[in-house]
């Protein structure tokens, strides 16, 4: 038995523990027991106020932290002039406290040492840790090129990791946010409309008549204005209709909930346009104005009609016809919303073309109440020379994905296992803000790759899984002890919000932009980084923007108003979409080119053996991925998962509620842990669901260590969209085993 070069070490084995938390979690309307007896004993303190915008998740709400006289974090309030939460944060939002007070954090950099022919982590300095890693960053640059360097990351951590690799020569950069996440909508929408999507999404709920949900979980993923929006049109008398394998929290706001069959979603859509094409229901004027390919489309989907659809997915042909008919007469209020994370079954970018031809015909895209045109405003480059142009990167990787539009985290994943056929191998791999190891999938392929590396560093907050691997770990501090890049995302009306640090970092955390620089200035671009402290960069931005960090600092959000023009369509004259033909693409000559179906077809995809179940997974509304399973506010609302199991499996089996059990897939890979069964009626027979983001295998994270199952551990079976590189990874299945076995296994 050979001993792996970068065996996977637990950060406990350092001995760093800590007490367990003692705050009582913030409940899920964002007030808590706590935060009232803190307020009622302390109301003769003052409370300093900063501005921040939130980094729990990718949403960004803009928001007030709340310090006490002795410099601690206390609460975390929305900013009411911010059109992402209008001030009001999710339970995520509030429980950045947490995330803050977390003693399990990193605390120092670690280097990966042998003690006594057993790997382990030792502590370091800073310049210890940095020096290593510009030295063997320097010498794999030398030997390889700057290419061989590559950048795994995600969230505020990036764009100052990313500016550090382009300024020393590498484009070798991808994020799970892409190829793992909401890839494939930007690509099928992009191909309708010549526009992405983008985040947050330009979806006009606050004004729809009719909102169609295609595996999308609004109000468990937390979209936060999304959430309120949804809430508002429900009591507007909003027609909700959601299609999904399972009951969800948008299912049960639903007038109709649609249990479709898995892999099953573009029959459904197919038929949807067969009954407004046939029945004349489509908005005609807007499709004889704006789009091109309609005779063609009619075509296509003139025998795919109800009764076609239900022998594949199992709805009857009159809950087609009759919800078909509900859009049509909301058009063209009606959104059929494009989902998030949509890598499912390795055609989704024709599923999300699907989505997009639907509301085409709808008459939606720049309509009120259907999808607004978004605006954002430019934040002006800090000044720094430019950067050197790669030989190649993650275009040049991704090539045989001839519409991938960034880098594909996969196909760069990949480029570290050495072979003859290895064009661009990367022999070094930084990761910030992503714990890949719940992220990636094929956990076989990640951990090939990791161990042929020559050198791994990772960047986090937590000792994550994904720090097991690393050569070097260098803690990050949490968005509420930093300076930031100003938010600017696309909206109704431009915005823009400032991050700002409410107290010091705690232990020997640092800030990603300060990493960032220390290590350009040690591998000689430090000429890219001309300034002392982050917060120079701010104040130069804001005041080319015509504000000024005082102001920001005094408001954290600051309105723009709109540039472009008017957030819909302007009927009376010509528009010219941003498309090659400058109208909407039903047909897709784009595609055709290029070898594709031009319209979406349905394919049937693998169906589960007898014994095995299709393994579903998704968001609870209080975590994000799994990178707050272990925060205590959050942790306390929802400690682990559960599987999602239907009465009619749970009595062949011998199933009860609270029962645990263990999961074996296809390739016979079984999970890690046990999870605790939930018998429901609310989740098709023919599979199984959980929450995603447990599991976690460090034992230095005391709450989440062994909870639940880790979906990611079991998708084995990728199906990759041929057209942009994402990753489908629904088609994987499960049998339930009832007996340990890992009895004998030390785990």
């Amino acid at each position: 038995m050979t001993t792996s070069r970068r065996k996977f070490i637990k950060i406990s084995a350092l001995g760093l523990g800590g007490v367990a938390a003692t705050t009582t979690a913030l409940n899920m309307f964002g007030a808590s027991s706590y935060i009232d007896e803190l307020v009622k004993e302390n109301v003769a303190k003052t409370f300093k106020r900063t501005a921040t915008y939130c980094e729990v998740c990718f949403w960004k709400c803009a928001a007030w932290t709340y310090t006490d006289e002795e410099g601690a974090v206390k609460k975390i309030i929305g900013n009411e002039n911010d059109p992402h939460c209008y001030g009001r944060l999710c339970p995520r939002g509030t429980g950045g406290v947490g995330m803050y007070n977390d003693e399990d954090r990193l605390k120092t950099p670690l280097i990966r040492t042998t003690v006594n022919g057993e790997q382990t982590f030792r502590e370091a300095s800073w310049d210890e840790a940095l020096d290593l890693i510009a030295a063997k960053f320097k010498g794999i640059k030398e030997e390889f090129g700057a290419e061989s360097l590559a950048l795994i990351k995600h969230g505020a951590p990036g764009k100052h990791l990313e500016h550090l690799y382009q300024a020393f020569g590498s484009d070798t950069i991808a994020e799970p946010a892409y190829a793992q996440c909401r890839g494939p909508r930007e690509t099928g929408f992009n191909l309708t409309f010549g526009s992405w999507i983008g985040s947050p999404e330009p979806t006009d709920i606050r004004d729809t008549k009719c909102l169609v949900l295609i595996g999308s979980h609004i109000g468990e993923n937390m979209h936060n204005s999304q959430v309120q929006e949804m809430s508002d049109a429900i009591d507007n008398g909003a027609t909700i209709i959601t299609v999904d394998p399972r009951f969800s929290t948008a299912a049960s706001k639903s007038k109709y909930w649609l249990a479709i069959k898995p892999a099953t979603d573009i029959a459904l859509m197919l038929s949807w346009m067969n009954v407004l094409i046939n029945e004349n229901i489509y908005d005609k004027e807007y499709i004889e104005k704006y789009a091109t390919g309609f005779n063609e489309l009619k075509d296509h989907v003139s025998t795919f009609t109800p009764e076609w659809a239900y022998g594949i997915t199992g709805i009857k042909p009159e809950e087609i016809r009759k919800t078909a008919r509900e859009m049509a007469d909301a058009s063209p209020a009606v959104i059929i919303h494009p989902g998030r994370h949509v890598v499912w079954y390795g055609d989704d970018s024709q599923r999300a073309r699907a989505m997009a031809i639907l509301n085409a015909l709808l008459g939606s895209w720049g309509r009120r109440g259907g999808f607004y045109f978004k605006e954002s405003i430019k934040v002006p480059e800090f000044p720094a020379p430019e950067y050197p142009h790669p030989k190649w990167g993650w275009k040049e990787i991704g090539a045989k994905y001839p519409l991938a539009q960034m880098g594909i985290t996969t196909e760069v994943i990949k480029c570290a296992i050495p072979s003859e056929d290895n064009k661009y191998p990367v022999k070094a791999l930084m990761v910030a803000g992503t714990n890949i190891t719940k992220s990636i999938p094929n956990k076989k392929l990640l951990e090939e790759a990791i161990e042929a590396l020559d050198f791994m560093v990772v960047i986090d907050t937590m000792p994550m899984d994904v720090t097991g691997y690393a050569d070097v770990v260098l803690p990050e501090c949490t968005y509420l002890e930093r300076y930031d890049e100003i938010r600017s995302a696309t909206n109704r009306e431009p915005s823009i919000a400032i991050r700002i640090p409410a107290v010091a970092p705690k232990y020997d955390s640092k800030p990603s932009w300060w990493i960032a620089k220390e290590i350009g200035e040690r591998m000689g671009v430090g000429e890219y980084f001309n300034y002392t402290d982050y917060k120079e960069v701010i104040e130069w931005q804001l005041g080319q923007m015509g504000t000024s960090l005082e102001e920001m600092e005094k408001i954290g959000v600051k309105n723009f108003p709109r540039k472009s023009g008017s957030m819909y369509l302007n009927e009376t004259g010509p528009h010219e979409f941003p498309t090659h033909s400058g109208k909407i693409e039903l047909y897709s000559n784009e595609l055709k080119n290029l070898g594709f179906d031009p319209l979406p077809n349905y394919t049937k995809h693998p169906e589960p053996q007898q014994g095995f179940y299709r393994l579903n997974y998704g968001r609870a509304p209080m975590h994000t991925f799994s990178r707050t399973a272990n925060n205590p506010n959050l942790n306390d609302l929802k400690s682990e998962n559960n599987l999602w199991v239907n009465p009619k499996v749970s009595r062949i089996l011998g199933l009860k509620t609270g029962q645990e059990v263990w999961l074996k897939n296809q390739d016979d890979i079984i999970s890690t842990f046990s999870i605790k069964v939930r018998v429901t009626e609310r989740v098709r027979w023919d599979s199984v669901y959980m929450v995603h983001g447990f599991g976690h295998q460090e034992k230095k994270l005391s709450r989440a260590y062994g909870k639940g199952i880790n979906d990611t551990e079991l998708i084995s079976s990728v199906a990759i969209d041929p057209i942009m590189g994402g990753t489908g990874m629904r088609g994987n299945f499960v049998t339930i085993l009832t007996e340990n076995p890992h009895k004998n296994t030390e785990i």
